[in-house]
């Protein structure tokens, strides 16, 4: 996700002070990928693992704090929504990008270690339910994109939740899903181990 976000916020700036037209296409369909896998990936979070984390003690204020942030990217879509000078949807682009990235690293840093070492969770059964959420219960699942002319694989979801759908290009993400406790079993489970997927 944060790879393709990337590669059409890249996509948008190369194009902001050469082609217009090109560059409205590109802020419209970083619109509508933000609407089909970033603006749902918040709302999952909020749904499942972070009411989760804020049981855990001394995790209250970073579980606010983190859902607080959820309104910038919120902002920063809806500023893109409106077709407005092509520099200042480039700039809109390359700050919601810088703030998904320190985003997700503060998650993958501070939330999914502290719900991994609760022995009272399963993190591997709260991020699968993250995933059916967001994959499964999407609407546009197996369908042609809005934007492009690509179709999200029948047998899964394009990559990334496990369900039997690839992903082509991307850059390498943790896949939390298997995030461990430094070798000590969960909950009686096998430890689990950190390892990159392409999403």
């Amino acid at each position: 996700m944060a790879g393709e976000l990337a590669a059409r916020v890249a996509m948008l700036l190369t194009a902001a002070g050469r082609d217009r037209d090109a560059a409205e296409r590109i802020r419209a369909g970083l619109v509508a990928f933000c609407d089909r896998e970033i603006l749902p990936h918040a709302a999952a979070e909020e749904a499942v693992l972070y009411p989760a984390a804020r049981r855990l003690p001394d995790s209250r204020l970073l579980v606010e704090s983190l859902i607080a942030e959820h309104s910038c990217p919120t902002a920063l879509v809806d500023a893109l929504r409106t077709p407005s000078d092509t520099t200042g949807a480039a700039a809109d682009a390359r700050a919601l990008q810088v703030f998904f990235e320190e985003h997700v690293a503060k998650e993958n840093a501070l939330v999914l270690p502290l719900l991994a070492a609760a022995p009272e969770l399963r993190l591997a059964g709260l991020l699968t339910d993250m995933h059916d959420r967001l994959d499964h219960g999407d609407p546009s699942h197996g369908r042609r994109f809005p934007d492009t002319q690509e179709s999200r694989p029948e047998s899964g979801c394009g990559g990334g939740c496990g369900c039997g759908g690839e992903d082509e290009a991307a850059e390498p993400e943790l896949d939390v899903r298997s995030v461990g406790t430094g070798g000590h079993s969960v909950s009686g489970e096998p430890p689990l181990r950190l390892v990159a997927v392409r999403v």
